[in-house]
């Protein structure tokens, strides 16, 4: 669309149509259109955005009542409205788009033009505006509404990891309970018999042994059940479940790689599963990110994290409700975490290694 706005100006600007206004000034009147759109599609300074889109706004205005006989200039303020939703709220969208139509009809009526030709082409700018501002603000809700499922997905995983492995530490103190329940019976059996044989000779004393040697058999099958259930119970890997919070997230390639020396805790596994799922969500927030690289290594006495996004960073980092969590998680870990957004957006964080 910006470019058939800049097509509809080539009849003034090849001379083909003589403007009202000098041809220069004109011709940078209508430049400075297109300059203030792409600061208005660049700059993330709301203040910014909206002068840019008022003075787009206006100067649109002056060069489409200057150049009424340039045919489909009127289109220019089209694409203006269009940009609307971008900045303003529903009610000044619809101010822009009547005032737009008030511009077109005042250019037509320098034409002469008659009064059924300014209803029908007043009413038909009219419609193509207000059906270019709708789907502009449907474009974006959709776009809110799938950047909101996405979140929402990297959240349910991270949920999802952290609750399995809620799960297998409930698992492993339920068959810690059960074997110290059965261990601590039998051996406390196993114990009378022997002191009671060590007391008595002969035949009474075999007895006793042999009881002994029966309760021995049991707990010792008791332990091989036990280890063998734990073992089949599977073990949680950090590696799979930071890898699980990065799957398939819509718009964004996630790639991680967790060394094979790194051992975790509960506690750790819960920070970084945490501290992940929130990278990735401000990647996809807020950096406009691609790539999302994560790295958890072991260094000496500390199991590093270090990811880092294809996005256009922030710099000077100023850490919001997210990234100050996820810093105290860290603190609270005996940790640390620190932020770059010179270059893409970098965290760097560490716990020490158990």
């Amino acid at each position: 669309m910006l470019l058939v706005s800049a097509g509809v100006g080539l009849p003034v600007l090849v001379g083909a149509v003589d403007p009202e206004l000098p041809r220069p000034m004109w011709t940078a009147a209508f430049a400075a259109i297109f300059v203030a759109v792409w600061f208005l599609l660049t700059s993330e300074r709301r203040n910014v955005r909206l002068g840019c889109f008022a003075s787009a706004t206006a100067l649109a205005w002056l060069t489409v009542l200057t150049a009424p006989d340039a045919g489909l200039m009127p289109v220019l303020l089209v694409v203006i409205a269009a940009l609307g939703p971008e900045v303003l709220g529903m009610r000044a969208n619809f101010a822009v788009v009547l005032l737009n139509t008030a511009v077109i009809v005042a250019s037509m009526v320098v034409r002469d033009l008659g009064a059924a030709d300014l209803w029908i082409s007043g009413g038909f700018y009219l419609l193509i505006q207000v059906s270019a501002v709708l789907s502009v603000l449907a474009i974006g809700r959709e776009k809110r509404m799938r950047r909101e499922l996405t979140e929402a997905h990297v959240d349910l995983q991270a949920a999802t990891v952290l609750l399995g492995e809620s799960a297998r530490s409930t698992e492993r103190l339920r068959i810690a309970r059960e074997l110290h329940d059965l261990v601590g019976h039998q051996l406390t059996v196993l114990t009378l018999e022997l002191e009671a044989a060590r007391h008595r000779d002969g035949e009474a004393g075999r007895e006793h042994v042999e009881r002994a040697n029966s309760v021995a058999r049991a707990l010792l099958a008791d332990v091989r059940a036990t280890v063998g259930e734990i073992r089949a119970a599977p073990a949680g890997s950090l590696a799979d479940a930071l890898a699980e919070i990065g799957r398939a997230v819509p718009g964004l390639d996630v790639a991680v790689d967790v060394a094979a020396d790194v051992e975790v805790d509960e506690e750790q596994m819960t920070v970084l599963v945490r501290a992940v799922q929130e990278i990735v969500t401000n990647a996809l927030r807020h950096a406009g990110a691609k790539e999302l690289w994560v790295l958890v290594e072991r260094d000496g006495t500390k199991v590093r994290l270090t990811a880092g996004d294809d996005g256009r960073g922030a710099s000077p980092v100023v850490p919001g409700h997210g990234l100050r969590g996820l810093a105290e998680r860290f603190a609270n870990a005996g940790g640390d975490a620190e932020f770059d957004g010179s270059n893409g957006f970098r965290v760097a964080a560490w716990v020490p290694a158990r």
